[in-house]
């Protein structure tokens, strides 16, 4: 692993800033600021995005410094914040200077298969969100992949952004945890 490489989080958009020493009294450094809306409202459905460590302290806006390899403790989790029950979907974007990116390229996480399930992209909730309720963590750590984090980073910003919709459960029955099954669901095209 290159020596000095180091990687920022900042609010939901994860983003990692890479420095390098140019020379040895001399220190590169490139910064991004991140900025993140936590409530999302549609209709008589809203939610707030949560992002905590595992102290249980919100995640650092100013984010955190880490080496390549090092695992962060980083989980998101999603709060109903309307008296209506609904169904949730999270779709995770992964991004480099601006343009989507695979995520095994450069993170690894650890999804919570129990209780998310991946169909389409989007990692749905496979219960409901009841009023005033938490849904478990979608996932509490992410990874740095050191052997894919490499000099050809230096200067450039990866973001991993947490999107997030929701549907009625009221008048909406799906079958089992199939919530993807559920109608109503936004069409990424925004028709």
């Amino acid at each position: 692993m290159p020596k000095g490489i180091k990687i920022k989080f900042v609010s939901i958009a994860l983003v990692a800033i890479i420095m390098t020493f140019i020379t040895q009294s001399t220190l590169s450094y490139y910064t991004t600021v991140g900025k993140a809306t936590n409530v999302v409202t549609s209709g008589n459905i809203r939610f707030m995005i949560n992002e905590r460590t595992d102290s249980g302290t919100e995640f650092p806006k100013e984010g955190v410094y880490i080496m390549p390899g090092d695992i962060v403790s980083k989980q998101v989790s999603i709060t109903s914040d309307c008296s209506h029950p609904f169904y949730l979907r999270v779709k995770l974007v992964y991004g480099i200077n601006s343009s989507e990116l695979p995520y095994e390229d450069c993170f690894k996480l650890n999804i919570d298969e129990n209780n998310w399930q991946l169909h389409d992209g989007w990692y749905y909730y496979k219960g409901i969100v009841n009023p005033f309720d938490s849904t478990p963590n979608v996932f509490s750590h992410v990874e740095i992949v050191g052997s894919k984090v490499d000099n050809s980073y230096i200067g450039k910003t990866l973001t991993l952004t947490v999107k997030a919709d929701a549907v009625q459960s009221e008048n909406n029955p799906v079958e089992g945890t199939d919530t993807y099954k559920a109608l109503g669901w936004p069409r990424e095209d925004g028709v």
